[in-house]
Parts: C-alpha cells; structure tokens; sequence
C-alpha cells in the first residue's frame, strides 16, 4: 500500500510540473523565437529589447492571438494611416481595421518605425537605456494602449522572465555612425539602412539616393525634406551626410549634453549628427547666425 501511496504522488507531482512547465512554455518560446529580433531592433532604433519583447508577447498572447497567426501582426497596430494590407477584428470596437504583415519580422520593424516616428513617444528616447520602467509607463502614458494596467503588466513579464538583461549588454544606438554589418550588406533597401538619432529616423546618403527615390519610398515631400534637415532650396544631396525623415528635435538626447568640435567640423553638422535643431543650439551657446566654431570649442546640446 505504502509503494502505491507514494507512487500516486509521484505521479500526481509529475503532472502538476508538466501542467505548470506547459502554462509557462508559450511564453518562453516566444522568446526563444523573437530574442534576436528584439535585439536588432533595439541596436538599430534605440527601443529596449525588453520593451520590444514584452509588448510582443501581451500584444499577440504570447503569438497565438488571431492577430499574430493570421496577420502576423504581434504589436496590435492599427491601420491609422497603413496603405498596406489589413485584417478586421473586434477589438474596443466591432470590426476595427488592424494592419497585416508578411512576416513577424515586418510587424517588429513597423512596431519601431511607429514608436520612432511619432512625436508623442519622442520623450521616451530621453530616457536611460536600461529603464524599462519608464518606457512602460511612458508608453501607457503616450496612449498606446487603454488597459489601465498596461504598464504594470509589461514590467510584471519583463521581471518575471529577466527581460532587462537583455538591454544591458546592448551595443545601443542613440545615434549611430557603426552600423552592424548585417544592415550595411544591405543598403540598397532603404528600410533596413534607416538608423535613429534622439528618436528621429534617418539615412546617410549614398550613391545613387535622390529627393525623388526617397520621397517615393518614404512618403515624405523634397520640401518637408529641406525643411527637416535646415536645409536651402535647389540642394543637391551629398555622399555621407544624414538625412532626416521627421523634425529633429529641441535638444540632444540625455547624456549628451556638449560637444567638443573636430577639425573641419561646421555648426551644421553638429546639429545633423546629434538631430538638435540649428537654432537651439545657437540659443544654447549664444550664437549669432554668423559665428563660426574652432577645433576643440565645446559646443552645447542642452540647456547648460
């Protein structure tokens, strides 16, 4: 009786482990799955993969919503302004229109491009890397979702399942000149030469680029162009220099708060290269319209 006994629990243990692992393991596949995902993103855009990571897995149910397994969408975007191909389902209200992806990895570039090009989520970019709180609640804050619990429910997975470790090992780009050589084998798609600077996306310009080319696949207008990136009517674009899709913005990004000038540097290409609009940094510094910068002048990109 006694070996029965404890062979009963034995087996009724088993069970609950099997039960329990089961319950846990959509989860952690999901992770296994979308790691390097999440991690190219957050080295290409400035996004924490914990961030990107959780929001997948609350967003499509751990990748076995309706949304992610017949649209492939795993961050819930709705179309808004998507000229791409979309599926309907209830969500806060009947039949509302979701946008549908070819594959996962297009609904993790487009949940960048989202966050990226919006300047309700600009201040997010302001934050330390390793803040996943604040990009939490900021988020929830921003309006990217309606359950008055999100934030919370986002740091609950990325703590239960040690999601930040991922952020802190990070080659993180809050504006970057290295690009990893996966994205420069492929510079002629212009989605995956786009990089971020203090939220803002940009390309640097190579052979064969023209007003033309990227108003055509960008959707943004040769004049909205100049008018972005402070420059002159009739411009002819130059090998190198960066090109910003968006406005930049009224100050550099937290941490970076001057600049020491290189030789052959101009004013211009200080406000390029950290995304700060010209006319703040001359505020910053008490710059007239016509001073000049000097090798080793320091330079600031903050209120000082």
């Amino acid at each position: 009786m006694k070996l029965q006994k404890y062979l009963l629990i034995f087996i009724v243990c088993c069970l609950f482990t099997t039960y329990a692992f089961a319950e846990k393991s959509p989860r952690k596949a999901y992770i296994a799955k979308y790691k390097k995902m999440a991690i190219t993103e957050m080295n290409r855009t400035g996004i924490p993969a914990s961030i990107i990571l959780a929001q997948g897995l609350l967003e499509s149910g751990n990748g076995k919503s309706t949304l992610a397994t017949k649209a492939n969408n795993h961050f819930g975007i709705k179309c808004h302004d998507w000229t791409g191909s979309s599926i309907k389902i209830d969500d806060d209200k009947k039949n509302e229109c979701f946008r549908k992806y070819k594959d996962p990895y297009q609904s993790y570039k487009d949940h960048s491009k989202f966050l990226t090009t919006r300047n309700r989520y600009a201040f997010l970019f302001d934050l330390k890397p390793t803040d996943y709180k604040g990009w939490a609640k900021g988020l929830k804050k921003a309006g990217y979702a309606t359950h008055p619990k999100y934030a919370h429910m986002l740091i609950d997975i990325i703590e239960e399942e040690e999601l930040f470790l991922l952020d802190t090992g990070s080659k993180r780009k809050r504006f970057a000149h290295s690009r990893s050589s996966k994205f420069e084998k492929s510079i002629g798609d212009l989605d995956l030469r786009l990089e971020v600077a203090n939220g803002v996306h940009f390309v640097k310009v190579i052979k064969g680029d023209t007003f033309y080319n990227l108003e055509k696949k960008m959707g943004v207008s040769r004049s909205k162009l100049l008018k972005y990136n402070e420059l002159p009517k009739n411009y002819v674009l130059g090998i190198d220099q960066i090109l910003y899709f968006n406005k930049k913005r009224g100050k550099a990004a937290r941490g970076y708060n001057f600049h020491r000038v290189k030789s052959g540097e101009t004013l211009y290409d200080i406000a390029q290269k950290y995304c700060v609009k010209l006319k703040r940094i001359r505020k910053f510094n008490g710059f007239s319209k016509k001073h000049e910068v000097a090798e080793d002048d320091r330079v600031y990109l903050r209120k000082p």
